[in-house]
């Protein structure tokens, strides 16, 4: 049995571990957690349990990847080493090889200096409490249990195989592809090669340094090169990827980048037509636009809170087709298997694209266009944070105000809405406004802002 090793608390967070290697997260680190979560998911699943595992293309990641699968052999583990890939991959591979759990070692869209590991429990998330009690059973020290495993599965090919088997099209489109020196590269140049139309690639060799702009679709500023293709280069569409694979960017045709909520409501289209009436699932962060525009569709509409690992949860509990975030992530349970997967989303962007037999800017130009903001955030101390989105509540509905507080608040007016919550991965608040016209905007932004100001934050010019 182990002595016990102390994590460092600020690489516990809600959805998955992380941090900052050879200063809150070391190999040794690594080792612990491996023997740590197979000891959970013996618990769970049954002795000795099946574990796939991944990792993806940080220069840190095998390091990583070898302590984490020594750790799960030493608690009895037969692990399943996929080997280097998108974190997409690894989910994949739990579904395909019909394993227990699995572990993917990523520091995401995070700087090149930092690692960590996403998990699967079964079939579903593993995150919040249970990602604590993993860290409360490496503090105590964990019994080690021989009979443990490991062994090489190439699964590459069939994962591939798979979102090319998802295409429906007819080949007419131009695609430029940007997994910005990402996991997901050598998916991407295989997908390339495999599905018809022509496809051009920047930044598709995978680079833990990630030399050409930091791998965040999120961020216009990362999208610059990809825009800069699609004009070059007349495509038809921009597909940017985040460093793990699980997010994605779109650039339309003109230039244009359509956000993930604006995105789900061009791909909620082909799931409702083929599952009417059906929920559809987008965090509080939405825009207003996609919750009505899958009620226009026949779907059911559905606001939950922001987190890939929650949104998954309540995916499975609503059993909804679609569901997705601001944030890039996307989930398809529509003939999929209900994780986030870039790959797989943009795949079915072009099912969409050629199906509608219009340009990508003529569908967005289809929807309503109102004035917004970006994701805001500015920074508010750890154990601050949540105390400030509650003083809001209660003040707001002490007002007779009325607040969506699913996830912090959302507070509606005649101008639009305003959003306020509490990151649960960062010390920051996140803001977010709406609303009809850029007149009306204004008024919204003064709102949060007045707010905030009584509960003593500025907010940010």
């Amino acid at each position: 049995m182990s002595t016990g090793l102390r994590l460092h608390p600020s690489i516990i967070r809600e959805y998955d571990i992380r941090g900052i290697i050879d200063d809150t997260l070391s190999v040794e680190d690594a080792h612990e957690i491996g023997c740590a979560f197979a000891t959970m998911v013996a618990q769970s699943e049954g002795t000795p349990p099946r574990i796939c595992l991944g990792y993806d293309g940080r220069l840190t990641s095998p390091a990583l990847e070898s302590a984490l699968s020594e750790g799960l052999i030493s608690a009895g583990a037969h692990v399943l080493r996929v080997g280097r890939g998108p974190t997409p991959m690894l989910y994949f591979g739990v579904h395909h090889l019909e394993a227990d759990g699995g572990v993917m070692v990523t520091g995401s869209h995070n700087p090149p200096e930092h690692n960590g590991f996403k998990f699967m429990l079964g079939r579903g998330s593993f995150y919040g409490k249970q990602i604590q009690q993993l860290g409360e059973i490496v503090a105590r020290g964990i019994s080690r249990v021989a009979g443990g495993q490991s062994e090489e599965i190439g699964i590459f090919d069939s994962y591939v195989e798979g979102l090319v088997s998802a295409y429906q099209g007819s080949g007419q489109l131009k695609v430029a592809w940007d997994p910005g020196n990402g996991a997901a590269g050598d998916v991407v140049q295989a997908l390339s090669r495999m599905l018809p139309g022509r496809h051009d690639i920047i930044n598709g060799e995978i680079d833990g340094t990630f030399p050409a702009h930091h791998p965040d679709p999120t961020v216009a500023s990362n999208l610059v090169q990809l825009q800069q293709c699609v004009a070059q280069g007349s495509h038809d569409v921009g597909i940017a990827l985040d460093g793990d694979g699980d997010r994605i960017g779109v650039i339309d045709d003109t230039g244009r980048i359509i956000w993930a909520d604006l995105l789900m409501a061009l791909l909620a289209r082909d799931v409702l037509a083929a599952q009417p009436g059906a929920p559809i699932i987008a965090d509080v962060k939405s825009s207003q636009v996609l919750f009505d525009e899958i009620a226009k569709l026949g779907g059911s509409p559905v606001m939950w809170r922001t987190g890939h690992s929650l949104i998954k949860a309540k995916m499975a509990e609503c059993k909804a087709p679609l569901a997705g975030e601001m944030s890039g992530h996307l989930f398809f349970a529509d003939r999929y298997y209900g994780f986030d997967d870039a790959m797989y989303a943009a795949v079915r962007l072009l099912n969409v694209i050629e199906g509608a037999g219009e340009r990508l800017s003529a569908l967005r130009d289809q929807l309503p266009t109102l004035a917004n903001t970006p994701e805001i955030r500015f920074e508010c101390a750890d154990d601050k944070k949540f105390d400030v989105v509650t003083e809001i509540r209660e003040r707001l509905i002490s007002e007779g105000q009325e607040v969506n507080d699913i996830d912090g608040v959302r507070v509606n007016s005649e101008d639009g809405w305003w959003l306020l919550r509490a990151s649960n991965t960062q010390a920051v608040l996140v803001a977010r406004c709406e609303a009809k016209d850029d007149v009306s905007l204004s008024r919204v932004k003064s709102d949060l802002e007045a707010e905030l100001a009584k509960s003593g934050i500025r907010f940010p010019d």
